[in-house]
């Protein structure tokens, strides 16, 4: 029996890839109890992303992340028998999320029109690429298409105005937008203790993707015209990356010169530049910018990392280093928050932390993500179905 927070909710995950998976693995970390619909023989289509890149392993790492602490239950919801057994779960859960697409929702009946008149208490979740409304409703689309190129976030995100767009990486928008559903969730939940109504929430990846570049978006809408990617030295020295010896890369950020660059000049030993009448300005620093950074480029290139990382930090500067992928396995700080729970059961395997905690709570500790239609006869058998019902709901 699950405990945690959320220990009383059931939710029904018909959702597939990332987003919408992802709001109900939140809600699982603390405590939910998260039955996992799927079709059966192939599954979530998102299990073919760990075999389509090829990676060499057992281990679905994809899956392992969004999965964990899930049932699965298969069920062809093309059939009129398995839709059957699918309201039997959801006149007893407490949320269903969903991202298929409206015209496949409408051929299922897992619209929100289906669904809640069945529980007056459901909440009903869906997720979108583009929107519940407008002429792009019934598109097809990924958080690489509909959250990060569509944005405006590719064409900003670059290393130099010359440059190409970079392609995101996978689930990159696919989890802020989680964090997205799961708030609306909650917050519907919240209203239903007050209410003792269900709601139906929607979020999309293209809202999501408009929210993260908001800044950009806001000054657009203001009026303002903005510059495309500055070049190198545009930026200002305390707003740049660096390059150490070991090639291992840094950033430098600041939003009050006044007071940072006398602590970056003084911290990595050339307070004179502090006089120098090429610095001495802020309008001077931005005029000579690139000459600036030039110095600091062969300043930085003269240690490694490690060394910089003492001066910088003793010298109370703001700054990051760009980490590589492996860096995490071993990093103090990530160990010391627990962001990498160990999955029970598994001789050693960790994962991802949702981000965030409550104190006074504690997360279920994860399990493994289950097999496609692991748990279905067990789910139907306590759900209350009749013998032929899930003889009906299994087959074909």
């Amino acid at each position: 029996m699950s405990t945690g927070l959320f220990s009383d909710l059931l939710v029904i995950d018909c959702a597939s890839f990332i987003a919408g998976p992802a709001a109900a693995t939140v809600l699982g970390d603390y405590g939910a109890r998260v039955i996992k619909i799927e079709p059966p023989g192939v599954g979530d289509a998102y299990r073919n992303l760990f075999r389509l890149r090829g990676t060499p392993g057992e281990v679905d790492y994809f899956w392992t992340l969004e999965s964990r602490n899930k049932e699965s239950l298969a069920l062809d919801l093309r059939r009129p028998e398995a839709r059957a057994v699918l309201h039997t779960l959801v006149k007893r859960a407490d949320v269903f999320i969903t991202n298929s697409p409206f015209p496949a929702r409408e051929r299922m009946g897992l619209r929100a029109e289906d669904l809640m008149p069945l529980n007056p208490r459901l909440i009903y979740a869906s997720l979108s690429p583009y929107g519940e409304q407008g002429p792009e409703r019934d598109r097809t689309g990924f958080d690489a298409t509909a959250w990060w190129a569509r944005s405006g976030l590719m064409d900003m995100v670059r290393a130099g105005p010359t440059t190409e767009p970079a392609i995101s990486m996978p689930g990159m928008g696919d989890h802020p937008t989680a964090m997205a559903m799961y708030g609306a969730i909650v917050t519907a939940l919240y209203k239903r203790q007050m209410t003792g109504a269900g709601s139906e929430v929607t979020t999309s990846l293209l809202a999501n993707g408009l929210w993260a570049n908001g800044c950009q978006v806001q000054a657009a809408l203001c009026g303002y015209e903005l510059m495309t990617r500055p070049p190198r030295g545009a930026r200002g020295v305390l707003n740049e990356m660096f390059r150490a010896a070991d090639d291992r890369y840094f950033i430098l950020t600041s939003t009050n010169p006044f007071r940072d660059w006398p602590l970056l000049a003084r911290a990595v030993g050339h307070a004179e530049w502090l006089e120098d009448p090429l610095f001495a300005t802020p309008e001077a620093r931005m005029a000579n910018g690139p000459e600036l950074v030039a110095r600091f480029d062969a300043l930085f290139a003269g240690a490694p990392f490690e060394h910089w990382s003492r001066v910088l930090t003793d010298g109370d500067v703001t700054f990051g280093v760009v980490s590589q992928i492996y860096d995490h396995l071993t990093d103090e700080q990530i160990e010391a928050n627990g962001l990498f729970p160990e999955i029970e059961g598994s001789y050693g395997l960790r994962t991802v932390d949702s981000p965030f905690q409550m104190t006074g709570e504690t997360k279920v500790a994860p399990h493994m993500a289950p097999g496609i239609g692991e748990h279905s006869r067990a789910l139907l058998e306590e759900f209350g179905c009749s013998a032929e019902a899930i003889e009906a709901a299994l087959a074909g």
